[in-house]
C-alpha cells in the first residue's frame, strides 16, 4: 500500500510535532494514564491501576508537571490499597511509604501523605520509626504551623493515652463518700515505677500540647467572630481544616490537665488540684466553644451542597422532559 503524499507531509508533521514536544506529548498520555487508571482503581483492579500509575510516573518521575505529582500521589495509594488487602506482604506497605514520601518531598505540606506513612508504621508496628516521622514532622518549621501542630498533637495524644492507662484502674480509682455523694478519689498505684511513668506521661504531654497550643494563630483565637455566610466555598475548606486542627489541641488540652489533677492528688496536693480541675473545665469550655464554630463552618458546607445538589438535580429533570 503507497501513502498519499498528503498522508507522507501529515505524518512527517506528526513526527516533528512529537519531537519538539515530547512534554506536551508526554502530558496527555500522563492524563490519559490517570484515568484509565483511576477507573480501574475504582473497579478495584489494583494491579493494572498500578502498572498505568507507573506509566505516568516515569514520564516526570522529579513530579514536575501536575500529572506527574498526581500519578505519583495516586501510586502510593493504589500500593497503601493493595497492603490493606493483603496485610501479610509487608514489602508492599514499604513500597508505599516510599512512594508517598516521593510525593512528599514535592510538597511538604500534604498532610494526606504524611498520615499515610504515619498509619503504615503504626500497622507495620513499628513505634520507632513512627515516634521519628511524627517527631521530625513537628520540628519542620518550613510546613504549615497547624500542619506542625497536628504532628504535636499525635504525640501528645500517645502520652495522654499513657497516662489514662495508668490513673484509670481499679487500684488507682477508688469511689469515697462526699458531701453525701460517691466521688472518685485517685491514689498511687503501688508500684512506684508506674507512678514515675505516670508522672512522665504528664509532663511530656502537656509540653507537647503546650507547643501545638502556641501555634494556634489569631484567625482560631478569634473563631467565634467568623462571617461564615459571606465565605467562599473555599474559605469555608481552608477555616474548617484549620479549626479542626486547634479543636483537637484544646481537647486534649483539658484532658492532659485532668491527668496532671489526678497526679497531684495522688501526691495530697489538694490546692494544685483544685487549680487544675478549675484549668481543665475551662481548657473543655474553650475546646466546645471551638467545636460549635467547627459545626457552624461544616453546617454552611452542607447547606451549600444540599442547594447545589437540588439545582443540579432540577437541571437534570428538565434536560430529560425537554
Amino acid at each position: 500500500m503507497r501513502f498519499s503524499r498528503l498522508g507522507i507531509f501529515v505524518l512527517l508533521a506528526l513526527s516533528v510535532f512529537l519531537t519538539t514536544n515530547c512534554t506536551y506529548y508526554d502530558r496527555i498520555m500522563s492524563r490519559k494514564n490517570l484515568v484509565d487508571g483511576s477507573i480501574a482503581y475504582k473497579e478495584r483492579k489494583f494491579d493494572r491501576a498500578e502498572e498505568l500509575f507507573r506509566n505516568a510516573v516515569s514520564r516526570d518521575p522529579e513530579g514536575e508537571t501536575l500529572e506527574g505529582r498526581t500519578a505519583q500521589l495516586f501510586l502510593a495509594r493504589t500500593l497503601h490499597s493493595r497492603y490493606i488487602g493483603n496485610r501479610q506482604d509487608t514489602s508492599i506497605a514499604e513500597a508505599a511509604i516510599q512512594e508517598y514520601k516521593k510525593a512528599l518531598a514535592v510538597d511538604k505540606n500534604d498532610q494526606s501523605s504524611y498520615k499515610a506513612v504515619a498509619s503504615l508504621y503504626d500497622n507495620l508496628q513499628r513505634p520507632d520509626d513512627w515516634q521519628k516521622w511524627v517527631t521530625d514532622r513537628a520540628n519542620d518549621t518550613s510546613i504549615l504551623p497547624q500542619n506542625r501542630a497536628e504532628a504535636l498533637i499525635s504525640l501528645a495524644a500517645k502520652q495522654n493515652s499513657c497516662a489514662a492507662e495508668l490513673s484509670d484502674t481499679e487500684e488507682t480509682k477508688k469511689t469515697v463518700q462526699k458531701d453525701g455523694k460517691d466521688v472518685y478519689q485517685f491514689v498511687k498505684p503501688s508500684n512506684p515505677q508506674d507512678f514515675e511513668r505516670l508522672k512522665g506521661c504528664v509532663t511530656l504531654g502537656n509540653s507537647l500540647i503546650d507547643q501545638a497550643m502556641a501555634l494556634e494563630p489569631e484567625t482560631v483565637k478569634n473563631a467565634s467572630s467568623m462571617d461564615v455566610k459571606n465565605m467562599t466555598d473555599q474559605q469555608l475548606r481552608e477555616n474548617l481544616e484549620l479549626v479542626k486542627a486547634f479543636e483537637s489541641a484544646r481537647s486534649y488540652d483539658a484532658s492532659l490537665k485532668v491527668q496532671e489533677m489526678r497526679v497531684a492528688e495522688m501526691e495530697g496536693r489538694a490546692e494544685d488540684r483544685d487549680r487544675l480541675k478549675t484549668e481543665a473545665d475551662q481548657a473543655k469550655q474553650a475546646f466546645l466553644d471551638l467545636g460549635n464554630v467547627s459545626k457552624s463552618l461544616q453546617d454552611e458546607i452542607d447547606a451549600r451542597a444540599a442547594v447545589q445538589a437540588e439545582a443540579e438535580n432540577k437541571e437534570k429533570a428538565a434536560n430529560t422532559n425537554s
